[in-house]
This record gives structure tokens, sequence and C-alpha cells, in this order.
């Protein structure tokens, strides 16, 4: 091929999407035992459906959000997956991330089901205290990751240190 022509990528997310908004964009896809994305929490600000497979969710700045991934052949698990992601706004630095448009602050990146368990079972702690996790110390999700890539068992986020954190949050500018 010559000249600057490309082949077009063909994806749920339209080119203008960016440009006219601030919103961080995650498209999920879910066949039944072959490819679930989901939103294990996260406040979005906008749902699109694509079609019966596919949706896609749309985040304001500052919104913490965990993404989680699994997929799977004829032979097993291919890939578990969960993501704790701060979205970016337009002109922030950003990490790059599979189907998160145009990416987000990664809090926590973990891979493997033993590990993505463990990350799971955090958040439900966390939810038994009556705390949303999206409200819950950027830093806390940060340990959670360093701990378990560590191979170390995480510390249980505490009320104490939930307003703590708020108070924290109150005196910013």
């Amino acid at each position: 091929m010559t000249g600057i022509a490309a082949p077009r990528v063909r994806g749920a997310f339209p080119a203008t999407h960016h440009a006219t908004d601030n919103l961080v964009r995650v498209e999920l896809t879910w066949v039944e035992k072959r490819i679930e994305n989901w939103i294990r929490f996260g406040t979005h600000a906008h749902e699109q459906i694509v079609d019966r497979h596919r949706r896609i969710l749309s985040y304001r700045p500052g919104t913490v959000f965990a993404f989680v991934r699994w997929a799977a052949n004829d032979f097993g698990t291919i890939i578990s997956r969960i993501d704790i992601v701060r979205a970016v706004a337009r002109g922030d630095a950003y990490q790059t991330l599979p189907f998160v448009r145009p990416g987000g602050d990664i809090l926590l990146r973990v891979e493997s089901w033993p590990k993505v368990e463990r990350v799971l079972q955090a958040i439900d702690a966390i939810q038994r205290l009556d705390i949303e996790p999206e409200l819950v110390s950027p830093d806390h999700w940060r340990h959670i990751h360093n701990r378990i890539t560590a191979g170390h068992a995480p510390r249980s986020y505490t009320l104490d240190q939930h307003r703590a954190f708020l108070l924290r949050k109150r005196t910013e500018p």
C-alpha cells in the first residue's frame, strides 16, 4: 500500500467522541462463556447500547471504577484481570488500557484469577463497611496492588482511614 492511506479499524468508538466532551468511555463485551467484560463498581454518566453483546459506559473525570475482563477459549481461561481506574480529564496525563478510551489513571492492575478474587474480596469487605468503593482513597487501591503483586495480604480499609481521607480531600483546593 502506498501513500498515506491506512486500513480502517472498525470499533465501537467513533473518532468524534473525544472531540466533543470530557468523558472516558469503556467498551463492555459480553459473549457468554467466551468474553465477559464488566464494571464491578463505579457510577457511569452515560450508557450507549451498541448491540446485544456490546455497550459503552461513559465516566466523568475523577470517577473511579473497577473494570473486570475475563476471556476463555475451548481449553479454558485465557485472561482474568481487574483494573481500578480513575477517569481523567481531557489534557491530563493518562495510561492506556484496552477498551478504555482515551485511558485513565490506573490505581490497581491485577492478573490471574486467584489475585483477581483477592481484589474482589477486598471490594466486598469495603462494601460491608457501607462505603462505596469508588469513594475509597486512591492510595488504598495502590496499597492493595502493591501487596498482592509482592505476594502479601493487603491491610483492610477502615472507617477511620476513610474519614481521614474525606477530611484530607475536603481541604484540597
